[in-house]
C-alpha cells in the first residue's frame, strides 16, 4: 500500500516481547514510572488493532522480505536492512 512499485519491499518486524522491552526501557530512561507488563499489553493491543483495521491492515506485501530484528540492536538492524536491500538488487 505504501510503495507498491518499490524494487525492494521490506517488512521490518520484531517479536512483541522485544519491542515491548525496547519501549519499556525507553520510557524508564525518560523517568516514567511504567510496568513492563502494561507496556507489553499495550503493544499486543496495538498490534491487534493495526493488523485488523479495515483500511490498509498491517501485513507484509506478498513480495516483501521480512526482516526480524528481535535479537539485534539498532546498528545491527540497520546493517541487516542495508545488506538485504543490496542482496535483492544484485539478484
Amino acid at each position: 500500500v505504501v510503495l507498491p512499485d518499490a524494487q525492494v519491499k521490506i517488512f521490518l518486524t520484531a517479536s512483541t516481547e522485544a519491542r515491548a522491552e525496547r519501549r519499556y526501557k525507553e520510557l524508564c530512561e525518560k523517568g516514567m514510572d511504567v510496568k513492563y507488563e502494561d507496556v507489553l499489553a499495550d503493544m499486543i493491543q496495538r498490534d491487534y488493532n493495526d493488523s485488523h483495521r479495515a483500511i490498509a491492515p498491517l501485513k507484509p506485501a506478498d513480495d516483501a522480505i521480512t526482516v526480524d530484528t528481535s535479537d539485534i540492536g539498532l546498528e545491527e538492524s540497520v546493517a541487516l536492512v542495508i545488506r538485504t536491500i543490496k542482496d535483492k538488487l544484485e539478484n
